[in-house]
């Protein structure tokens, strides 16, 4: 779906789709750099990081396994609070393994920080982390993110895996969805 197919549904375009490929390019040259001697087990944060997983597999010209986790923090309303349940766990042993785990977005940090460290603790070789989005005035917790696509404001976005409702995820770039529509 494009956004202008929804234009009366967003407050603003932050990124369109030309962008994020070419984003998500850039990001592949490095991951190939990084990882030339020992590809890496991409692990994708269901349901927001199908598209950017995706792209991302498809631009990397090294060989890479994939592997898919689904996560629930708790919370009262649209906070987290950073206590996760794992909804669906990995199929693949991590032990010995470099690991890139592959997320849409960060916004407080609470549940990436967790998921990390879970991670590590399964005798990962390493735990790094590709974030498309970024929001650094929403972070609650440090994490350390080794490849970020693009830094954005603390708004309320939708597009390209994220969304409201399970509305929006098949955008074709992200958007700043207008308050009307979830108020």
């Amino acid at each position: 779906m494009k956004l202008d197919d929804v234009s009366t549904d967003l407050e603003e375009v932050l990124l369109t789709e030309p962008q994020i490929h070419d984003r998500i390019a850039e990001l592949a040259r490095e991951i190939e750099r990084d990882y030339a001697d020992e590809p890496p087990l991409l692990v994708g944060v269901l349901k927001g990081a199908v598209m950017v997983m995706s792209d991302l597999a498809r631009e990397l010209s090294i060989p890479v396994e994939m592997d898919w986790m689904a996560v629930s923090s708790y919370g009262s309303g649209t906070q987290s609070s950073g206590v996760v349940r794992i909804l669906k766990d990995l199929d693949t042993d991590l032990n010995g393994r470099r690991v890139l785990i592959v997320e849409d977005i960060i916004d407080s940090g609470l549940t990436l920080s967790w998921l990390h460290a879970n991670l590590q603790s399964r005798g990962a070789k390493s735990v790094e982390i590709l974030a498309l989005l970024r929001k650094p005035d929403a972070a609650k917790v440090a994490v350390d993110v080794r490849y970020v696509g693009f830094e954005i404001p603390n708004k309320f976005v939708v597009g390209y895996g994220l969304d409201y409702a399970e509305r929006y995820r098949n955008l074709r770039g992200v958007g700043v969805l207008a308050p009307h529509v979830y108020a």
